[in-house]
């Protein structure tokens, strides 16, 4: 599988350090949100590494709480070209992720996985043709194979359209968090979201309705 650098602790250990969520995740036959991590669960700073410059938008912790309640897993999957355009190593990735566990953690939120795809982009030296960049849907198909993750089942919330894609293209439903990040809109069956919000609390309370109303028999919320 083509998995870039996953979060040090395994899925063992990340349960026994909140077993009461993954209980519950086991209980919902793993369903999952896939987050994008610039611009929609911390504010954009690009290429940003420095742990004190690493912000949680308001409402995220409370929101990303409520999902975990609710049964799901949450994964972060992120771009981080960074690494292979020198301006941070590969290491310091695990400094983001222990700041985002901090950050995360006041609200009694844990990530399942962190999941970077550190390859250049298209057009620059040296770039690969990997599978793992977004809009490629490679982060979320080796997060969901390695999880037991049902993908159907599963959202994708993130703030640009190729966040969009990826989830298209991995078979969840997505979630366009609407922060104005957003520079080429180009039109198409696989970059058009199930909705757009623009703060994220709307889109976990979407997600949320959208789980009741599986419960109860209704109807899920239409496809894109």
């Amino acid at each position: 599988m083509n998995v870039p650098t996953n979060h040090p602790l395994a899925w063992r250990d990340r349960a026994a350090a909140s077993p009461a969520a993954w209980e519950d995740a086991a209980a919902a036959s793993r369903r999952a949100v896939f987050l994008d991590k610039d611009g929609t669960l911390v504010h954009d700073v690009p290429y940003n590494v420095d742990p004190e410059r690493i912000v949680l938008v308001p409402g995220v912790g409370e929101s990303l709480r409520r999902l975990q309640d609710a049964g799901f897993l949450l994964f972060v999957v992120s771009n981080q070209p960074g690494v292979a355009l020198g301006r941070f190593p590969a290491s310091a990735l695990r400094v983001v992720e222990a700041r985002l566990d901090e950050l995360v953690g006041r609200h009694g939120v844990v990530f399942t996985a962190y999941c970077w795809c550190p390859h250049p982009p298209a057009g620059v030296r040296n770039a690969i043709a990997c599978t793992c960049r977004k809009p490629r849907p490679g982060l979320l198909l080796d997060a969901a194979a390695m999880h037991a993750v049902a993908l159907g089942r599963s959202w994708m919330v993130g703030d640009i359209l190729d966040d969009i894609e990826a989830g298209n293209r991995a078979s969840c439903r997505t979630i366009l968090v609407d922060r104005g990040n957003e520079t080429r809109w180009r039109a198409g069956r696989l970059r058009t979201p199930n909705a757009i919000v623009y703060q994220f609390a709307d889109a976990a309370a979407m997600i949320l309705d959208d789980a009741r109303d599986v419960a109860k028999g209704r109807p899920r919320v239409a496809p894109g």
